[in-house]
């Protein structure tokens, strides 16, 4: 005969197991392992049963490590394609899907919603809640789309610290395309060799300006070791993604060049809302009014907010090779993928020295990279630089090799021919922000004394 206790006790085991929570966490390798860090890794009461992986290549179908994710999940946390959704959610009995990657359309956010909640789970966004906190002040720099110009305003926002007599250290959106690694730190060019392309375009010009990066899944241990030789923290977020730490001075990127996309792309319009400085960049290359959009919508949902206006500047290493010539013009990946911009920086050079012609590079792209120019079929004669893992960069490097141009005109963060082989002549095209009134500079200063930063 069973003991009254041990049915309450059978009872309550039952009760518990059916009121768990299975979770489906939506992701591109980023803000979905963070989410799951902060919110669930010990958190009995939901059970993560995978992730789903999009946008960002060869992240499908590997494992979340037990390690990271800690013990309640000894076998670590499966990754599918996202294309699989809907059969997911049925197999794996999901009660919850957590949307958790960036730079989507509102249409888009909404048709993911849309095909979860059609399948019987809910669906949630996470939002402060995920910012952790750190013992020092922070400085986040976002944007409202991808290729928007973070990098550079990121660069340009160092610079201001540094003069202030600052020691920043850059904390950089994790960016796992190869390895999970809890913490990583980078302060020297050697330390970046085994890195794919798009992190080193992240971290180089930080490290090449001595600025220490830190990066890695697990940002809680990230920002404690930051903090240990940090003045001041600076996040360089990824993609328009909102901080992975809580700011005191949050500043947010939009472009000119993409007027009324800080209302339409998720989260950047969040970003777009909280900001304490807003910039809007390339206005020097901007359809005439577009700045002027920006500041209206600005106006009308956050108030509050300072609005600057700043130009993107750039420096070409050698006009003489595109003047008259056929050019590849190469820009970086993510700008013109999920970013969806047609073309960038390197266009404009191309144009600005009077380049013959730009070739069309699709004749000549080979496995992924031809893949991705027919998938994003937005792309203006332009080979994105896509190498997120070393098969790629080596399909890139004989992408450019077998095109038929004169000269190949490199504007990306980071210089390619570090990275691969170019067998033709090439020419390097830097850009930067400008702000030459020094307001921007003057703002962040005024900023600083409000949150107390000691050297």
């Amino acid at each position: 005969m069973i003991d009254p206790l041990e049915k309450v006790i059978v009872a309550l085991i039952a009760q518990t197991i059916m009121s768990i929570k299975r979770v489906l966490i939506l992701g591109a390798a980023g803000r979905d392992f963070h989410n799951f860090n902060v919110i669930y890794r010990s958190d009995p009461e939901h059970l993560v049963v995978g992730f789903t992986a999009a946008q960002i290549p060869n992240i499908a179908f590997r494992v979340y490590p037990a390690e990271l994710a800690g013990p309640l999940y000894p076998k670590g946390i499966p990754i599918f394609p996202e294309s699989d959704l809907e059969r997911l959610i049925g197999e794996l009995d999901v009660d919850l899907c957590v949307l958790s990657y960036s730079d989507l359309s509102n249409q888009e956010a909404m048709e993911i919603a849309s095909r979860v909640l059609s399948c019987g789970a809910d669906f949630e966004l996470f939002g402060k809640r995920t910012m952790l906190r750190s013992r020092k002040p922070v400085v986040a720099v976002c944007a409202v789309r991808t290729g928007a110009g973070k990098s550079q305003t990121t660069r340009y926002v160092v610079d201001v610290l540094k003069s202030s007599r600052l020691n920043p250290v850059v904390i950089r959106h994790p960016m796992p395309y190869r390895d999970f690694r809890a913490v990583q730190r980078f302060s020297a060019p050697g330390d970046l060799d085994s890195l794919s392309i798009e992190e080193r375009e992240e971290y180089e010009p930080h490290v090449m300006r001595g600025t220490p990066v830190y990066s890695g899944v697990d940002l809680e241990r990230v920002i404690r070791e930051a903090e240990d030789e940090a003045d001041i923290i600076v996040w360089d977020g990824g993609n328009n993604d909102i901080p992975f730490v809580r700011p005191d001075l949050w500043i947010t990127v939009a472009d000119a060049m993409r007027p009324g996309h800080e209302l339409a792309y998720y989260p950047g319009s969040v970003n777009f809302r909280c900001a304490d400085i807003i910039v809007i960049n390339k206005v020097n290359t901007a359809p005439e009014n577009a700045a002027a959009s920006i500041e209206s919508n600005a106006a009308k949902l956050n108030p509050r907010a300072v609005v600057f206006r700043a130009a993107s500047a750039i420096r070409i290493e050698n006009p003489d090779l595109i003047k008259g010539r056929r050019v590849l013009v190469i820009e970086d990946g993510p700008t013109l993928t999920h970013g969806g911009m047609p073309s960038g920086a390197g266009r404009i050079a191309a144009e600005t020295c009077g380049a013959s012609e730009i070739v069309d590079p699709r004749p000549f792209a080979l496995g992924s990279i031809r893949e991705a120019l027919e998938r994003y079929s937005h792309i203006r004669d332009a080979l994105p630089a896509l190498g997120y893992y070393p098969e790629q960069m080596k399909e890139l490097e004989e992408s450019i090799n077998r095109c038929d141009c004169d000269t190949v005109v490199i504007a990306t963060p980071v210089d390619l021919r570090r990275v691969i082989n170019i067998n033709k002549p090439s020419t390097y095209v830097r850009y930067d922000l400008l702000d030459p009134e020094q307001m921007l500079a003057d703002a962040i200063r005024k900023h600083l004394n409000h949150m107390a930063v000691s050297a």
